[in-house]
């Protein structure tokens, strides 16, 4: 199996071009940014980086390209959930061929209130279809979008069943009962929270890291908090987190990295996003150049 993944991980944005195809040019730029810049390693193509707003063609586009650009894939692992098993059995083969350390996998989300058996045989499909390249899959619970939670009972019965396949957890509920609880099923599943609020419990071996939407704009001082228990750089990147408190967080990433890297192109999205709030945009911006210049 791969090295255990630790630490600081941006939940990366994805760039897209005027046409709403993804641009690799400025995604691998980030990429190579971030990861020199704070970040242990990278979450691509996850809710931050719109990966189900794009196609499956896009999708294996923007892996291929960090393969091609000689990013580091050992420290990135990929979103490939779908709402098709086989899209996501695409994904996941794709992912496992170019070298990625991990698929994130997402429950399939179009239907709702479906029994255990339809997800453990969504998760033996995509399993047994990359046993030849076994990639290690950590689960994506974010009930709040999908519908669909991996539960304790039900995490603790894909592990039983499926063991050293499946390494551990994305948790994007905000509920910390529920982290603490699957991270307790096993000393062998990571589980990493959404937010770098959690970074000084996770030093103490309570979680693997953070992966974090917010970290594309403080990966230095979630790196510094991280690696050397920083506390003043800890509550600033609690601090710029806290800016996007009850704005639309995908748009705002967006915004605040135009604003960071001083390129307005980083302001698209794609739809169904619209783009963020000029009221909200300014109170953002003005807030992390604050918390910057502290």
């Amino acid at each position: 199996m791969s090295k255990r993944l630790r630490g600081v991980f941006a939940a990366v944005a994805t760039a897209s071009t005027a046409d709403r195809e993804i641009d690799c040019a400025r995604s691998i730029a980030l990429a190579r940014y971030l990861l020199s810049n704070g970040c242990d390693g990278l979450n691509v193509l996850g809710t931050t980086g719109e990966a189900t707003s794009f196609s499956l063609g896009q999708r294996r586009q923007l892996m291929t390209a960090y393969a091609q650009a000689g990013l580091p894939l050992g420290r990135c692992m990929v979103g490939t959930g779908a709402a098709a098993v086989g899209d996501a059995i695409a994904l996941t083969q794709h992912a496992a061929d170019l070298g990625f350390a991990a698929a994130l996998v997402l429950p399939p989300f179009y239907y709702k209130g479906v029994p255990d058996d339809g997800l453990v045989a969504y998760v033996d499909a995509i399993l047994s279809a990359t046993a030849a390249k076994p990639i290690p899959l950590y689960l994506y619970h974010f009930p709040a979008q999908s519908g669909v939670p991996w539960h304790p009972k039900l995490v603790r019965r894909l592990l039983e069943t499926f063991g050293q396949r499946l390494v551990g957890l994305k948790d994007s509920s905000g509920d910390m009962s529920y982290a603490r609880e699957v991270a307790a099923i096993s000393p062998d599943f990571d589980v990493f929270p959404s937010t770098e609020a959690v970074l000084l419990e996770a030093r103490d071996g309570a979680f693997a890291g953070c992966i974090s939407a917010t970290a594309n704009l403080n990966a230095d001082l979630c790196g510094r908090a991280w690696r050397d228990g920083d506390k003043t750089a800890y509550e600033k990147a609690v601090a710029i987190r806290k800016l996007f408190d009850g704005k639309a967080l995908v748009p705002g990433i967006k915004a605040a990295l135009a604003h960071v890297h001083r390129d307005a192109d980083w302001k698209r999205l794609m739809p169904p996003f619209a783009l963020f709030p000029d009221a909200d945009s300014k109170e953002v911006v003005a807030g992390y150049d604050r918390v910057r210049a502290t």
